[in-house]
């Protein structure tokens, strides 16, 4: 089957791209976050015991692809809702046999909540997430009180969220929560990671696409406390 990204070109996941069917169930105490001694998705890369960095919303992977090969003693987890998106960054992962990136079908705060286990994140990578501007959707957005909790126990001491958006609502949004939270985290300045390319805050697709239509960018770290 081909997708709309493809140009008619069929997409291959291979042993890149994870569906979130190879989940184990959720734990019987679901209110218990991260109760599955039994799974740690670290195990997925050929040499777990590396450091961890996970990115919520990878769309077409760009940031996963350019990272990873730049921080190759660091594994690379990305998690995208979208089933063309990720069939397509896979593709692409595969393509490039990048052996520390690896891309999950599922929703991210779910996973984060009931498969993730403390304390083993280095860096949590959130760019450019749908902002979700109608009032009524505010809920859906990935930021909330309830995920800050969740970031906070995934991280490892001294772990950081890493934010960027371009939307000033999704920004005064995320500097509401980032103050409301200031116990769990201490907010830092943005470091642009090495793979940005010139007068680029990340460097991905949506960015460059932004950044073309003149939209303003705003950055922010969270660090553990």
């Amino acid at each position: 089957m081909s997708f709309g990204l493809s140009r008619g070109r069929k997409l291959d996941v291979g042993d890149v791209g994870i569906d979130r069917s190879a989940l184990p169930p959720i734990a019987s105490d679901a209110a218990a976050p991260g109760a599955r001694p039994d799974f740690d998705p670290r195990q997925w890369f050929g040499s777990p015991e590396r450091d961890f960095d996970l990115e919520i919303g990878s769309g077409k992977g760009t940031f996963l692809l350019q990272q990873s090969e730049i921080e190759p003693e660091v594994n690379f987890l990305g998690i995208e809702w979208a089933g063309e998106f990720f069939r397509y960054a896979a593709d692409r992962m595969r393509r490039r046999q990048t052996p520390n990136a690896k891309i999950l079908w599922a929703d991210a705060t779910e996973f984060v909540r009931f498969w993730m286990p403390s304390g083993i994140v280095r860096v949590v990578h959130l760019y450019f997430s749908d902002p979700w501007p109608k009032a009524r959707h505010h809920k859906r957005r990935v930021v909330q009180d309830a995920t800050l909790r969740e970031f906070h126990r995934v991280l490892r001491p001294g772990g950081e969220l890493r934010l960027v958006t371009d939307h000033d609502d999704l920004w005064a949004w995320y500097e509401e929560h980032a103050a409301r939270n200031a116990e769990l985290f201490e907010r830092l300045v943005f470091e642009r990671p090495a793979s940005a390319g010139d007068g680029e805050v990340v460097g991905t697709n949506f960015e460059r696409k932004y950044r073309r239509e003149g939209r303003p960018f705003h950055a922010m770290t969270l660090r553990r406390r």
